[in-house]
């Protein structure tokens, strides 16, 4: 499987409601950089696959966004020519167990089994000439719980490629995350999350009880 990395503090609202504390201890200033996350084989799953919610967790955060899928090699790519290296486009959803803090790797909130729904087609690049104003729809059970837009980005998707391939190579099959929109639902077992892009189409997952090994 392809690895999936996570945009984190990348929409503005959210960036906004955390800028706050950012001063604070052991940092002490925004971040510079992109701050990524990664969601590693075991966390992907397909359309309609059971989303587990662990035992010990009352509710998940269901962040659906936009997945950018790397179609060649990209290292140091300019921000002009950074959707020559996408595949594509398709849908995911960032599930974790709530948690504010950016300070530390959260593996044990964000890496956990099928916490990662993609799918389920990939659209080419062609079909959205300008990924800044793609909107994203999170429902809940058939009643739509929140509505985002990459129009809303602080780092626009050719802008968030050149950045984090400044640091790092990503090559075919990878996926990047654009971010997680702010006031993402929460979900619980019996719950079925479902996020749509209008020109991509829809991906849903029920979450369910994780069962003990």
């Amino acid at each position: 499987m392809s690895t999936i990395y996570v945009a984190a503090l990348n929409f503005r609202d959210e960036y906004g409601a955390l800028e706050p504390s950012m001063g604070a201890a052991p940092y002490g200033r925004p971040p510079v950089a992109p701050v990524l996350a990664i969601k590693p084989a075991n966390c992907q799953i397909e359309n309609g696959a059971p989303i587990p919610c662990p035992r010990d967790v009352m509710k998940l955060r269901a962040g659906g966004t936009l997945a950018l899928v790397i179609g060649r090699k990209a290292r140091r790519v300019r921000e002009l020519d950074a959707l020559e290296y996408l595949f594509g486009y398709t849908l995911a959803i960032d599930v974790s167990v709530p948690e504010w803090s950016y300070f530390r790797p959260a593996v044990k909130q964000r890496c956990r089994d099928g916490f990662c729904p993609v799918g389920p087609r990939i659209f080419p690049v062609s079909a959205f000439p300008d990924p800044r104003a793609i909107t994203i729809r999170i429902s809940v059970n058939g009643n739509l719980a929140c509505v985002a837009s990459t129009s809303t980005l602080i780092r626009s998707v050719p802008r968030l490629l050149a950045d984090v391939t400044e640091f790092m190579t990503l090559n075919p099959g990878d996926m990047l995350l654009v971010g997680e929109p702010f006031n993402s639902p929460l979900v619980g077992p019996g719950d079925v999350v479902r996020v749509e892009i209008p020109g991509i189409g829809a991906l849903e997952n029920p979450v369910v009880a994780e069962v003990a090994p």
